[in-house]
């Protein structure tokens, strides 16, 4: 099976919602969920819509996310819709983790386990102004902390 077609393993499919319950029980709505075309990464986003009862237009497939170095990641969140003040990202490692340790280097040395969330403020109106100077870290949650 080519790996854009591998689906949630079943760890996965336990983590996603736990994580999306965890997101709706803070209050955080999404403008847009901006995920790889990866079919796991597909289903992880659309779990997270679900649990936090967001209708289905607000997940936007993008080819490039898949397998996206942090450089192609950035960039792509830094041509987003600056109407958007919330957007969730689902991606893959390495790319994904090293584009949140850019952006808050406090994160420098961590590899982000699957359905993982590292919440980061932008303190920007403009999402091509992105960049470490204008982020700060909210929360990073993950399964494993949250004891799922």
């Amino acid at each position: 099976m080519p790996d854009s077609e591998r689906p949630l393993s079943s760890r996965g499919e336990r983590d996603a919602p736990a994580m999306a319950a965890r997101l709706a029980a803070r209050g955080e709505r999404p403008d847009s969920i901006l995920t790889s075309h990866a079919r796991r990464a597909r289903m992880t986003a659309q779990a997270f819509a679900a649990r936090l009862e967001l209708p289905d237009d607000v997940v936007r497939v993008d080819r490039r996310l898949y397998l996206a170095t942090a450089d192609a990641l950035l960039d792509l969140l830094r041509d987003q819709d600056d109407r958007l003040s919330h957007v969730l990202t689902v991606g893959h490692n390495p790319g994904i983790s090293e584009a949140a340790s850019r952006l808050v280097p406090a994160l420098s040395d961590e590899s982000l386990p699957t359905s993982a969330v590292v919440a980061i403020a932008v303190d920007s109106d403009r999402w091509a102004h992105l960049e470490p100077s204008v982020c700060r870290l909210l929360y990073y949650e993950t399964p494993k902390r949250l004891g799922t």
